[in-house]
């Protein structure tokens, strides 16, 4: 009887496993002793169908015992109900202690102020936290789960209402700190990528143009039309090259004027580095113009050469015509060098064209 109405409900749920367990050894000897009591009833039984001068002893004695017996089963089945009782309050402990340990340790990631150095570590912390998200999600049903458990509990056992309670209110107080955690750490880490993503368009904009100009001050000048020409053309192509990179200058400028606009942590970098970007884009504009005025300029130049060296050809072959003695020695002769010098006048007029 000391054993059914302890008093004893262990401390955590291994504690009361190892009273379930010596309970349990109790019961199968109470269950061995049943046989003795069914033994003495019968003997009873017998005695009194016998009767034994003693007949209302023995009925006194055998009523005090199936009393006894009765009462023993009772108060058994009253303890098994409570050590039950106690491992499911326990057993609910322990999964919220559990579950408040792992929010715990996932918590601290979530505080991190690691928000990534360049785009592909953002990019894999971004990865990171979408597993943990969906860790999250996961947990969340075990926590409403928990939740419902608590509110049972509650109810079956109100003598426990007030500490299960006080169990769902800690779980609760986590589960909702973790959460914001998580929001906010999404949330940096997306302020934090639209930077680096920015950071890396600046870069690779403002590396194209160090190229660029390194291209288009790399020709020298021309020392013939046809190396003019060519000239003026490769110049065309990179003008060419400059306006396809137009629409990834404007991006890069939405980009960091949106990051502005939404008061980014880093705004006065991005100021700078868009001011950086328009003067770089400006730079090379004016670059290329100012090559293009020297490029023109030295076509110009090189087409004077070859036009004053066709003159000069020219010249030399005429001077030589014109100091030819011959005046013809009959009229057809003379009369063909009029021809021939009238020829000569037209070209004559026709290059003082060229030389005005």
């Amino acid at each position: 009887e000391a054993i059914v109405t302890s008093e004893e409900l262990g401390q955590d749920l291994e504690h009361v496993e190892v009273l379930q367990k010596k309970f349990e050894e109790f019961q199968t000897d109470l269950a061995a002793h049943e046989e003795r009591v069914n033994e003495v009833n019968q003997f009873a039984g017998k005695l009194i169908q016998e009767q034994h001068p003693e007949e209302e002893l023995i009925k006194s004695k055998q009523d005090e015992v199936n009393a006894s017996w009765q009462r023993l089963k009772g108060l058994a089945l009253q303890r098994q109900g409570k050590l039950f009782g106690a491992a499911e309050v326990q057993r609910f402990n322990r999964d919220v202690d559990e579950t408040i340990s792992w929010i715990k340790e996932k918590g601290q990631l979530m505080a991190s102020d690691d928000f990534g150095r360049d785009l592909a570590s953002v990019q894999a912390l971004l990865r990171r936290h979408e597993g943990l998200g969906r860790d999250l999600a996961a947990l969340e049903d075990k926590v409403k789960a928990l939740c419902a458990e608590a509110d049972r509990l509650q109810q079956s056992h109100p003598i426990n209402a007030s500490q299960i309670q006080v169990k769902r209110e800690e779980l609760i107080a986590n589960w909702e700190q973790i959460r914001t955690l998580a929001a906010e750490r999404h949330s940096r880490l997306n302020d934090s990528y639209r930077l680096q993503r920015f950071l890396a368009d600046f870069r690779d904009l403002t590396s194209w143009v160090t190229e660029m100009k390194a291209l288009i001050n790399a020709d020298e000048l021309a020392n013939d039309v046809a190396g003019a020409e060519a000239l003026l053309d490769r110049h065309q192509e990179h003008k060419g090259e400059i306006d396809a990179h137009e629409d990834s200058f404007k991006s890069a400028d939405e980009s960091g004027q949106a990051l502005l606009g939404a008061g980014h942590y880093a705004s006065d970098e991005v100021k700078e580095k868009l001011t950086i970007l328009s003067d770089e884009r400006s730079a090379l504009l004016e670059l290329w113009e100012l090559r293009r005025q020297q490029y023109e300029q030295c076509m110009d130049l090189q087409l004077f050469y070859r036009d004053t060296e066709q003159v000069d050809n020219w010249m030399s072959k005429q001077e030589a015509f014109l100091l030819n003695e011959d005046l013809g020695d009959s009229l057809d002769s003379v009369e063909a060098l009029l021809k021939k010098h009238e020829d000569f006048e037209k070209s004559l007029s026709a290059q003082e064209e060229k030389i005005t």
